[in-house]
């Protein structure tokens, strides 16, 4: 019974994602939709400004903390609706206190993190136990493994919470500027076009973001030959 006590709360965050994924509610955030319904988006948002912001940052932390697929069509759809600048303060709030309840709930599930853990956490812990702070650094700034399964797998490290709350807040918020520019961005280059196509994405404001995330995604092989390169200085074959 205490076991299920335990694993209560994730088991209902996975449910409330299980629901809100099958709603179909995300659907109405595709830039398509969010194109044809823009006249009255940007309506509402102007007769409740901070209404329409409270109901964004709810949403995007409901998606962060089930872990659910779509988290990225909320976020780009903020870019759209309220602009970069916004878009990233709200974002980032509502992914800082989703990832947190993930955290808090996974943690609570997993206990004290004796039992044998995943395939991914069992990769990821002999470079945590090495270095905790650029370990979990690293793989916030890193957009190649889901924001949810790092979240997961850094509550079975037992990753302490102020390092969590500071790397996911500062992680986070950098990949969501460029997120968020690329929702912006979408939503100019649709403006311009009555067409949904490859085009798009070569329109400026959408294409400079999504550089800068390949960039980010290819720091971990550019980090990983540089210290390859630095140990075999130190240590090279006999």
């Amino acid at each position: 019974m205490s076991r299920w006590r335990a694993t209560l709360p994730l088991v209902l965050l996975v449910l409330a994602g299980v629901v809100l994924f099958a709603s179909g509610s995300l659907d109405q955030l595709t830039p398509h939709r969010l194109l044809a319904n823009q006249a009255s988006l940007h309506a509402q948002i102007d007769d409740h400004p901070w209404l329409s912001r409270l109901a964004f940052t709810g949403l995007l932390t409901l998606t962060v903390a089930t872990g659910i697929p779509g988290t990225i069509v909320v976020i780009l759809a903020g870019g759209f609706a309220f602009g970069v600048f916004d878009a990233t303060l709200y974002s980032s709030l509502g992914l800082t206190l989703g990832s947190l309840i993930l955290f808090l709930a996974s943690r609570y599930a997993f206990g004290p993190g004796s039992r044998q853990p995943p395939a991914i956490v069992a990769r990821l812990h002999h470079g945590f136990e090495r270095h905790p702070v650029s370990y979990t650094l690293f793989l916030r700034f890193i957009p190649i493994v889901p924001f949810g399964a790092v979240t997961v797998a850094l509550a079975w490290l037992r990753c302490p919470l102020w390092l969590f709350l500071g790397a996911s807040w500062l992680g986070g918020t950098v990949a969501l500027i460029f997120e968020t520019s690329i929702g912006a961005g979408l939503g100019d280059a649709m403006s311009q076009s009555d067409s949904l196509g490859l085009g798009l994405f070569l329109h400026r404001g959408v294409l400079l973001p999504l550089g800068a995330i390949a960039l980010l995604a290819l720091l971990p092989l550019l980090i990983e030959r540089m210290t390859r390169r630095r140990r075999q200085r130190r240590f090279p074959p006999e």
